[in-house]
């Protein structure tokens, strides 16, 4: 598939990689840590937020490269067959990538922080499917991309999730108030039992 990326993006890209390359060269990789939400649920033509963090050892630099992909889990889709770059961001600037994504991905993280989340708005429902985040720290670059599911439902559907979800959690609470006074009943009647039993000797 042929990019749709200006020259001067993927110039940039290319002069990233063989930094990286230069610095992989002269100093040793160590493992980096990426971490992202296992599942993400938004209502269509909501914004749904990406979170995606990473450990390193290393401090964060202009050569720290981030990379976000979308792989849809719709059959007819351009993007089915292989994750597609959606957004890059290094030294500083974010890059977006094709026009389907262009002007709905934003950078919201802080990578200072180590946090390079992205939001999508507004989403739809040809956003279904998996996003994987990448975070290249040199020296520290070998590491597993984290993953997340994009759920985009109906706002009915999306209300169902969440009523069973306060619901789950109201039975949840009332199953522990029950044992609770359960538990005390039993305790109360024990040390009636045992009054009782002193009082009678």
């Amino acid at each position: 598939m042929e990019s749709k990326w200006p020259n001067t993006i993927r110039r940039r890209i290319l002069f990233t990689g063989f930094t990286l390359c230069v610095v992989l060269v002269t100093r040793p990789t160590s493992a980096i840590e990426i971490h992202a939400d296992p599942e993400v649920i938004v209502q269509n033509g909501t914004t749904g937020i990406l979170r995606c963090t990473f450990k390193s050892s290393e401090v964060v630099s202009s050569v720290t490269t981030v990379t976000w992909y979308f792989q849809s889990s719709h059959p007819d889709s351009q993007f089915y067959k292989s994750p597609y770059v959606i957004f890059y961001f290094t030294s500083g600037r974010g890059f977006p990538g094709p026009e389907e994504f262009k002007d709905r991905v934003q950078f919201i993280g802080d990578i200072n922080k180590r946090d390079v989340s992205i939001q999508l708005s507004p989403t739809y429902f040809s956003d279904n499917g998996t996003f994987f985040c990448d975070v290249k720290n040199p020296p520290d670059v070998k590491g597993t991309q984290a993953r997340t599911e994009l759920r985009v439902v109906l706002k009915e559907s999306y209300s169902q999730n969440n009523t069973t979800f306060i619901v789950a959690g109201v039975c949840g609470a009332l199953l522990v108030l029950v044992l609770i006074a359960v538990a005390a009943c039993i305790v109360m009647r024990v040390l009636h039992n045992r009054h009782d039993y002193e009082g009678a000797r």
